[in-house]
């Protein structure tokens, strides 16, 4: 359906930016039944909802010559969680009202106040800005919101989980009461709810989220893996993939910090985005994502609001989202506008139960898959290669003269070989991830006459297993795999051995990572050998003869936690000790 009932200077700006036909929210808005009423609007992220309150607020912004309604005071505020979701905004509707004649200002945090404090004496039609630097032009009496006709909340649910409430009501405060509200949320949480009570009259609610799943053009995935191979794992997906623009997804700055130099090491052309980046610092790295000087980009929930990049095709959570709706909030900065995308999570063993539960939650039905291994890497490699190669180019005449004198002094086979080489040089190599290695083989082997045993705070109630025990246990302790002797997995707890010779340097080793580790898993020396009890699971033996320990008895003790964390009762007993090795 194309978009009809519009004025002619928005239809022309439409036409010109290649829109055909409105999306669902866009038509629900410029239905008859919510012309000049207050608006609740869910919508999902990548929808079109920046359009479609642009043309919502039309009828106030509009004379009946198509010009806007202009004087020395705005008549329009839009309020955005993030500084670069206001920009974006501002960007939407400078083409969209540019032959109405609209003066914008945008008043975000990070840029000069003094400079937007000028715009706004000189006379501006709509404002669009954070609540933060709103609320001190605000107090300052540099914004005055007396003459405002429309006000809109984007993204509405956000600025509250941000804690803007006191903000946002201080500004609705100061709007004329007769105002009209349009409040856009993906969610409706009872704030929101509250929120809209307080602030506006007889609203139309309008909802385009669908139930089955998060987004219909995304294409989500699962993988779990050992938490030392988290970092692998996204090496990995970024090599098999070879996506135009990736996204990935951490929780704290330091581990984007710590992902983005991992990166770069590597070298993958990437950027971060964090609370720590000046604003200076977002626009370099945002338009390096947008003209293709970067490829990746490691980003923080908050940090990564409002952008939008048309290449991204995946989203990559390499920490678990805290909930369905940051599940769907990360998700969506990829398969926007009717393109395809992949959003995949990187699942810690102990996690599974817990990621699934916030897909059923999310209603989003996820595929699990198996990490990508270095040899599915490579075979992709292959077909990009042909493929780009073989496409239909043409050639100048330096192109065939240069092929000449290369076909003058090496063999075809020898040329093609060489270019395959220069290709493969300039990719970050493939990464092996220890949790998908076979187990070592079973049967006597040398070291392990002598051993020491060990003690782990988790079992076969928080997914015990040795592909993701034995890289922690090797990360932890600083040792190698062949260096673990016997893993055995009880209900709560996991016993394992070591060579006595080399007890010391583990037990040093797992003190010192100990601290800031955040795994949950307490690792303990025994006294002696394990004793046997009937029915423990015995896993990755590796001894048959006279020495081979005997199967443990299971411990009366405390209770455990969940997904891998101890509970309350349990102390770390290498933490905070005097020098020495006192315990």
């Amino acid at each position: 359906m194309p978009f009809s009932n519009l004025p002619p200077v928005l239809a022309q700006a439409l036409s010109q930016r290649g829109y055909d036909a409105p999306t669902p929210i866009q038509a629900a808005v410029l239905e008859a039944q919510a012309h000049g009423r207050d608006l609740i609007v869910s919508a999902q992220t990548g929808s079109g909802k920046t359009v479609a309150f642009g043309l919502a607020m039309a009828g106030e912004l509009l004379g009946e010559d198509g010009r806007l309604i202009s004087g020395r005071l705005p008549v329009a505020l839009v309020i955005a969680p993030t500084r670069e979701l206001a920009l974006q905004v501002s960007r939407e509707l400078e083409w969209l009202y540019q032959s109405a004649g609209a003066r914008l200002a945008t008043c975000v945090g990070g840029m000069d106040p003094g400079r937007e404090r000028r715009a706004l004496g000189m006379g501006v039609d709509i404002v669009v800005g954070t609540p933060g630097r709103l609320r001190d032009h605000l107090e300052r009496g540099a914004l005055d919101l007396s003459a405002l006709r429309v006000v809109v909340l984007d993204e509405a649910d956000e600025m509250l989980d941000m804690g803007f409430r006191e903000d946002l009501e201080e500004i609705l405060d100061a709007t004329a009461p007769e105002r009209r509200t349009l409040l856009f949320s993906a969610t409706m949480p009872t704030p929101i709810a509250a929120l809209a009570r307080r602030y506006q009259r007889d609203a139309l609610h309008i909802s385009t989220v669908t139930h089955d799943r998060g987004h219909g053009d995304i294409s989500y995935q699962a993988m779990a893996v050992a938490p030392a191979d988290i970092e692998h794992a996204v090496v990995n997906l970024l090599r098999f993939h070879e996506a135009e623009t990736a996204m990935l997804f951490c929780a704290t700055r330091e581990a984007v910090r710590r992902l983005h130099a991992s990166l770069i090491e590597r070298g993958f052309a990437a950027v971060a985005l964090s609370g720590e980046h000046s604003q200076n610092e977002r626009n370099h790295a945002l338009q390096a994502l947008r003209d293709q000087r970067a490829r990746v980009c490691v980003a923080t929930d908050v940090a990564a609001r409002g952008i939008d990049l048309p290449s991204l095709s995946l989203v990559v959570h390499v920490e678990i989202p805290r909930d369905g709706e940051t599940l769907q909030h990360r998700s969506g900065r990829t398969g926007r506008a009717g393109r395809k995308g992949t959003a995949v999570l990187i699942v810690p063993y102990p996690r599974r139960r817990r990621v699934e539960s916030m897909l059923r939650d999310a209603r989003v039905t996820a595929e699990w898959i198996a990490p990508p291994s270095a040899q599915d890497i490579r075979e992709a490699d292959s077909e990009r290669l042909l493929a780009a190669l073989l496409a239909p180019v043409e050639f100048s005449e330096l192109d065939q003269e240069i092929a000449r004198r290369l076909i003058e002094q090496r063999s075809v086979e020898e040329i093609a070989a060489a270019l395959v080489q220069v290709h493969r040089a300039r990719l970050p190599e493939p990464e092996d991830l220890l949790g998908n290695e076979a187990p070592a083989p079973r049967g006597p082997r040398a070291g392990f006459e002598d051993t020491r045993w060990f003690r782990l705070n988790i079992g076969r109630r928080q997914n015990a297993d040795p592909r993701w025990i034995l890289p922690l246990l090797c990360r932890r302790g600083h040792v190698g795999r062949g260096e673990i002797g016997a893993i055995r997995i009880g209900q709560h707890e996991t016993l394992f051995e070591v060579p006595s010779a080399l007890a010391a340097r583990f037990v040093d080793a797992v003190r010192r990572t100990a601290e800031g580790d955040e795994d949950g898993v307490d690792i303990q020396p025994m006294e002696g050998k394990p004793r046997e009890e009937p029915g423990h699971q015995r896993r990755r033996e590796n001894h048959g003869g006279p020495h081979a320990p005997k199967p443990f008895k299971k411990r009366a003790g405390p209770g455990h936690g969940h997904e891998g964390r101890p509970g309350p009762a349990h102390k770390k007993p290498w933490k905070n000790k005097k020098p020495g090795g006192e315990r």
